[in-house]
């Protein structure tokens, strides 16, 4: 028997800082949400770019992380107890005939919403990939783009690709995991001896290479190796001398995230330039109870600031309020409305 939808009052696909604040402003409605996103945890390219690094233009936080800005919008949007759905891209969007949309990520979950907010970025930022012949059929298996939070890699050989801050963290704590986890071998590869992370990092590289714990290949990838249906090497072209292999039973590729506008192209939304045109009084689409936000959108005097979709997302709350309940919402303060405070949980 088919499983039935979730229901929810709204979708939010993007949970960066203005899908967060998308999920705030519709919870001052009484509208619940359901939130989406292709990677695994809320904070979009705010947490993914500048997750260590200072922000100065946010109202009233003179200076904040990314990472920082992303705790603070999660902890002030609990009081409407959003539903989850990370690391599960929305592939599918469908108007139903009796009103509303079912949306289907694309591990199969479906959820049927009264109204959707595109708060997508300038995409969904997915795994920059390796393209290598025969290497995407180990996606998930033997072939990696991020290690799970304490991952037994115990006796295993470990190959990380890659020369950004990413892989440089990534081998660092494979290399520093608890001895019971420690991979047996950490193999470093990255086509030249020049990786780009903080200092902090590179001399943390630098002791543990020294010590033998992170080894350093250099070389362009080339092919990947495979014996009886498994991944059993990475071959490199070295900058002198014939190609070799790096003997590998799990392939870690980190080099950095892509966005991707994705099947929202799909949708029959109206686009210009890879972006979704809205009215900016509404930020509504062309599709009636479609609106979309942040740096998603185009019209007029737009500006791709944390602080303008924070406007857009409360404005589009307010209009899908009001076209949800086919009249007009009075205006309310969370200063002194006893319904706000009720919703927030603090009166």
């Amino acid at each position: 028997m088919p499983q039935l939808p979730l229901q929810t009052d709204a979708a939010v696909i993007g949970a960066g800082p203005v899908g967060l604040y998308q999920v705030f402003q519709l919870g001052l409605q009484g509208l619940r949400a359901h939130v989406f996103d292709a990677l695994p945890a809320p904070g979009g390219q705010c947490a993914q770019l500048y997750g260590d690094k200072p922000i100065y233009d946010i109202p009233a936080l003179p200076a904040c992380t990314g990472n920082e800005l992303v705790q603070r919008l999660s902890t002030q949007i609990q009081p409407f107890a959003p539903q989850w759905q990370l690391g599960a891209p929305v592939e599918q969007l469908e108007i139903l005939p009796e009103g509303g949309f079912l949306l289907r990520t694309a591990q199969g979950t479906a959820v049927q919403a009264r109204c959707v907010f595109v708060a997508s970025g300038v995409g969904a930022f997915v795994p920059r990939t390796l393209k290598l012949p025969g290497l995407e059929v180990f996606g998930g298996t033997q072939l990696l783009h991020q290690l799970p939070p304490r991952a037994c890699l115990a006796g295993l050989r470990i190959v990380i690709h890659g020369g950004g801050e990413a892989a440089v963290q990534q081998a660092i704590d494979c290399a520093t995991a608890p001895e019971a986890r420690r991979a047996a071998h950490i193999t470093l590869q990255h086509r030249r001896d020049v990786f780009d992370a903080p200092p902090e990092l590179l001399a943390q590289l630098h002791t543990l290479r020294a010590a033998g714990r992170i080894h350093v290949t250099i070389g362009v990838a080339c092919g990947a190796v495979q014996q009886q249906g498994r991944l059993t090497a990475l071959e490199i072209l070295p900058p002198e001398g014939p190609p070799r292999q790096i003997p590998l039973d799990q392939l870690i590729v980190r080099l950095g995230l892509v966005p991707r506008l994705g099947p929202i192209a799909d949708w029959g939304l109206q686009l210009e330039r890879k972006q979704l045109v809205v009215d900016p009084a509404t930020f509504a689409t062309r599709v009636p109870g479609i609106y979309a936000v942040g740096d998603a959108v185009s019209y007029p005097g737009k500006r791709k600031l944390i602080a303008c979709g924070f406007h857009e997302a409360t404005l589009a709350a307010f209009a899908a309020a009001e076209w949800l309940a086919g009249d007009k919402i009075a205006l309310e303060y969370t200063s002194s409305s006893a319904l706000l405070q009720q919703r927030l949980g603090v009166s």
